[in-house]
Formats: structure tokens, sequence, C-alpha cells
């Protein structure tokens, strides 16, 4: 059985599988609270589902882009599991989770999170002849400098503000498929699924070196000085 965890941003889930089915997943609005939350909720799905941590035999984790608190959250709990439990660890790109969701639609999909300053962090994704590909890698640009490279029919999905679905549906018109709240739901069922695929290739990251992916540093000011 594989835990897959995701604390990338204010919306958190986690995902029980085993053998490719979703035995338990948990999805919720977690603001800033990660660390108070994280285990508790873990806890009680592993309760609801009568399992035990002694259960698991690999663990899969959102590495981000995404906030710097939540993925500290996130994959120090992943590290700390594998360590303890003496099982692997795979860390997957919250983008590709979020895009992953839309891979049978064939179509690009390109998952978007706000990164601030007016800025969002971005990639696109595309299954093609049955193969999941990244068009583009992750990186930090804008609103206007993204849509001047969509050149065909794309799906839009991630943590979307009011203000950048309607920025891309007066830019791209009908080659803006911004797809509504429920279906952009970031969900820890697809992390797995696309972390089973690692695990079972035998492709795991090292827990001593997983780091997250945050595309941007964190803001630190210089201390004032008297």
């Amino acid at each position: 059985m594989q835990l897959a965890i995701d604390t990338s941003t204010n919306t958190a889930s986690l995902a029980l599988v085993q053998e490719s089915e979703v035995i338990a997943e948990l999805t919720w609005s977690c603001g800033q609270n990660h660390s108070t939350e994280l285990l508790p909720h873990l806890t009680s799905l592993l309760g609801q589902s009568r399992l035990s941590l002694q259960s698991l035999n690999g663990i899969i984790v959102a590495k981000g882009p995404g906030s710097f608190n939540g993925l500290r959250v996130g994959i120090s709990t992943a590290k700390g599991l594998a360590f303890s439990l003496g099982i692997p660890v795979v860390g997957i790109s919250t983008l590709e989770a979020e895009a992953y969701q839309h891979a049978e639609t064939n179509l690009p999909v390109c998952p978007i999170f706000n990164a601030g300053r007016g800025e969002i962090a971005t990639a696109t994704y595309q299954m093609k002849q049955n193969k999941w590909q990244q068009i583009t890698g992750e990186h930090i640009t804008t609103v206007d400098a993204l849509c001047l490279q969509i050149t065909t029919k794309t799906i839009f999905c991630g943590e979307l503000t009011t203000s950048t679905s309607a920025q891309l549906r007066d830019k791209l018109k009908r080659k803006a498929v911004v797809l509504s709240p429920a279906a952009r739901l970031r969900r820890a069922g697809f992390l797995a699924e696309l972390g089973q695929k690692q695990l079972e290739a035998g492709n795991y990251d090292n827990p001593a070196t997983l780091h997250p992916i945050y595309l941007r540093r964190p803001n630190i000011t210089q201390p004032k000085h008297r």
C-alpha cells in the first residue's frame, strides 16, 4: 500500500492506494495550518480504513512548486516516514499532479498557481500517443506572457483566481478551456497514480536529498540596523 501526501498549497490532500485502487482519500482546505492538521488527518484516514503505517510500502509526496511552509511540512513528513519505516519515497511535481487529472482529454493541460508579485507558476503537459509528456518546463511568468505562447485549445487548471480566469478567457477566447473550481480541485489519488509508476520502475528519491521545488526564493528582508 502507498501513501500520497500533498500539502503544496492551502488545499491539502492525502490518499491511500493499493494495487492502483484508491482505498481512501481526503482533500481539505487547511490554509496555513499544514503542520497542525496533516498528521491528525492521516491518523483519521488510517483509522477509517482500519490500516496502520506498517502497512505502507511506499510514500509519494508532492514536491512543489507551492507554499514554503506547506512544502516543508509535507516533504519532511514523507521523509520521516520513509526513514522510520524503511520504505522508498518518490517526489512528484505538484504542477504535474494537477495537470494529470485531465490527461485523458488529450489536450494540452496548463496548471497555474499564484506565485505572488503579479506572477504565476506554470508548465504544460499532454498525453500524446498514450504517453504522458511535459511540453514546457516549470517556470515563473505572467498571464500576459503565457497567453502569447498558447497557439491551440488548452485546458487551464490549478488554483486560478477570478482575475486570472477572466484574463485567460478574454485574451484566448475559444482556445481557453477554463475548468470550474470543482473540476480543478487537486486530489492526492492522481498524485499517487503518477508516483506508483515511479515506484514500479524503481525510480526512488534519496530521502536525504529530496527537496521542494520552490521556483522562487523566499522573501527575506535585511535586518534593520540602528
